[in-house]
């Protein structure tokens, strides 16, 4: 399936947030925040956050420095 990530075109496997992180090689400990359409998706939600055809995802990790 086609999605957007932080604006890039990625064809993945992943139904769900938690797959496609999985998928892309992000570590289950990993720091970050993310959203679907938007919307933020804590991290005990992203198992049960579906995507679908042309969803919009943005995976942010916190920036150090001042």
């Amino acid at each position: 399936m086609q999605i957007m990530v932080n604006d890039n075109h990625h064809d993945v496997t992943a139904t769900t947030l938690a797959a496609l992180l999985e998928e892309l090689g992000y570590d289950a400990k990993a720091r970050i925040a993310t959203a679907v359409e938007g919307a933020f998706v804590p991290a005990g939600r992203r198992a049960a956050q579906p995507l679908h055809e042309g969803a919009r995802v943005e995976i942010l990790a916190p920036m150090q420095g001042g």
